[in-house]
């Protein structure tokens, strides 16, 4: 691995400020961020990549390799919670199965931000339609998670409507304002565009590093919990994600010879949700214990793909 790299990232402003959150919580600090403060941030973040994606989009248009890498965006979606919902559920209920499944078969977009971040810090560029991959990615992977707790759950409890948890999972807040900005990036005129660049683009690093303080405290304080179901979910939410980046790092030179969107598609496969999948299983897996795949998938695999997993990813791009 390329130390240089792993210490590049390592020492990232905004990875620094979520290393500042954990260590807030865990001194038991007062600092806090308002909750309004934190939800207006994550829609600014999720407005700004989407409109400049969709600007992108309507720059490159369309051709083969867009649709051939919204396909295969849709492919792994679908295909990760397959799998690992049959390791899972050795081990876990089927609703706790279904609910990481479908997580870690889901994205997360604030990964995905920072993986734009390190693109940019290697200075290296992606197709804005790796944005709408993102935003595609999103409900695939809940509906498979759902249809797996449906069919494997004895009871008839968990059983709902597959409709409802559709038309959920596409009108979840965060999956709704990313596909609204990348239609409206798309259809807007350019010079118009311009005028609010200062706010989509200027700015964007210094609110992403005061989300992510906001993140490394919710994580540490999530963490404790989390302890008492041993060891097999810690190595899971280290091992597959690390599984998952490295195989579509290799297998994506077949969809897009872009090292920049090579490294989107490894780190979206490797990332899991913690916000679209956690509103969807509230509904659709009232059993599922939140207390479980949300800390695995914002207190161990977040931390493990920013840190270690980015450069590892980036290195067999290279290397392939």
């Amino acid at each position: 691995m390329d130390f240089q790299i792993l210490i590049t990232n390592i020492t990232n402003p905004t990875l620094l400020f979520f290393a500042l959150g954990t260590i807030a919580a865990l001194v038991k600090s007062d600092l806090e961020i308002p909750e309004s403060s934190v939800k207006f941030i994550s829609l600014y973040l999720l407005f700004a990549i989407g409109f400049k994606g969709g600007q992108e989009l309507a720059h490159s248009g369309f051709n083969n390799e867009i649709i051939y890498s919204l396909l295969f965006g849709l492919v792994l979606s679908a295909t990760i919670p397959l799998y690992t919902f049959f390791i899972l559920k050795k081990r876990l209920s089927i609703s706790d199965s279904g609910a990481i499944a479908a997580a870690y078969g889901s994205v997360s977009a604030v990964t995905f931000v920072a993986a734009v971040s390190y693109l940019e810090s290697q200075n290296i560029s992606f197709g804005g339609h790796m944005v709408a991959v993102m935003a595609l990615m999103e409900s695939p992977a809940i509906i498979v998670g759902v249809i797996l707790m449906m069919k494997f759950e004895k009871s008839n409890e968990n059983k709902v409507n597959i409709k409802s948890i559709l038309h959920h999972s596409f009108t979840n807040g965060s999956v709704l304002m990313i596909l609204g900005s990348i239609v409206i990036g798309f259809i807007a005129d350019t010079k118009q565009a311009e005028g609010i660049k200062p706010f989509t683009t200027d700015i964007f690093k210094g609110f992403l590093a005061i989300f992510l303080l906001e993140m490394g405290m919710v994580t540490a304080r999530r963490f404790k919990g989390f302890l008492k179901y041993g060891f097999f979910v810690t190595f899971f939410a280290i091992i597959i994600p690390a599984i998952n980046g490295c195989i579509v790092a290799y297998a994506s030179q077949f969809v897009t010879e872009d090292v920049g969107n090579r490294f989107i598609f490894a780190i979206l496969a490797a990332s899991a949700s913690y916000i679209a999948v956690p509103a969807a299983m509230r509904l659709a897996a009232p059993k599922a214990d939140p207390g479980l795949y949300i800390p695995m998938a914002l207190g161990v695999t977040f931390p493990f793909n920013i840190t270690l997993g980015m450069p590892l990813y980036y290195m067999i791009i290279n290397a392939f």
